[in-house]
């Protein structure tokens, strides 16, 4: 699953006419590229694509996008993309991850190393692993790409419970203000993310990828709404606080030392320009 539903504003006039994830970063290769050419290489071909502002370019290259990197694409549309944050976003594709998802911002330029981090973190909790069924060309990014693997243990206590969400963390950058930071009790469980934390307090950033396991996938859709309906100005990441809050378990995988970009302005830009060949 890719969420490319955002304007980009402060990437205009790059983005007058297309949303962020179609910005070229390495030729014409496209932000959107990467991640879809990131997601089949680890075998999940079925991909849901978040759209809202610009989408009808999305939907002009939706058949040039699945020749060119052999996935079947579902778009799904944020009519409020312009108005309202990603909280809404993903909010709306909850029918497309209730059977588990990865997800991916369509803003980030990444290796897949993070893919398969993700899903080798989800291979080890619960016996059915997304990993397995990816590396086996089963697994779906919109349908069922979490699988079991990221289920939690129901009622159990957070002492006991397995993480039904794992999320991608880069704990080696240094931070500042800008980043979406994560703060993890010594059990490795997500207790804070937000923008608004001293860097200092920090454990790492979260990159904006996640495993969303099948039995997480109603509880978040349910702290998704409650996010936004408290505020539609909110982030996701606003909604796994959310769910956090409610005594959901999500976990935290290192991505390890990995070039990665979130392009936010033109020097972000710039800087997925120089790695993503090397993506």
């Amino acid at each position: 699953m890719v969420l490319a539903a955002g304007a980009g504003r402060r990437l205009r006039p790059d983005t007058d006419a297309l949303p962020k994830a179609l910005l070229p970063v390495d030729g014409r290769v496209t932000i959107l590229d990467i991640a879809l050419r990131n997601l089949a290489a680890v075998g999940l071909r079925d991909i849901v694509i978040v759209v809202g502002y610009a989408a009808d370019a999305v939907r002009d290259r939706l058949a040039g996008l699945e020749r060119e990197h052999g996935v079947r694409l579902t778009l799904v549309d944020n009519d409020r993309a312009e108005e309202w944050n990603n909280a809404y976003s993903l909010w709306l594709a909850r029918e497309h991850f209730a059977a588990g998802a990865l997800l991916v911002n369509g803003d980030t330029v990444h290796p897949v190393s993070v893919e398969k981090t993700l899903l080798a973190a989800g291979q080890g909790l619960g016996g059915q692993g997304a990993a397995g069924q990816g590396a086996a060309g089963q697994g779906a990014a919109g349908q069922g790409a979490a699988g079991q693997g990221a289920a939690g243990q129901g009622a159990a206590d957070d002492a006991t419970q397995q993480p039904g969400i794992i999320i991608a963390v880069d704990d080696i950058k240094r931070l500042a203000d800008e980043e979406m930071k994560v703060i993890i009790d010594s059990g490795g469980r997500l207790t804070r993310i937000t923008k608004l934390m001293d860097p200092a307090l920090a454990h790492g950033e979260y990159i904006g990828a996640t495993l969303i396991g099948a039995s997480a996938a109603a509880p978040l859709a349910a702290a998704l709404e409650a996010t936004w309906r408290r505020d539609p100005s909110l982030y996701y990441e606003d909604g796994f606080q959310e769910l956090a809050d409610r005594g959901g378990a999500i976990g935290v995988a290192p991505i390890g030392e990995v070039e990665w970009v979130e392009v936010d302005n033109h020097d972000d830009l710039r800087r997925a320009r120089e790695i993503a060949a090397r993506c």
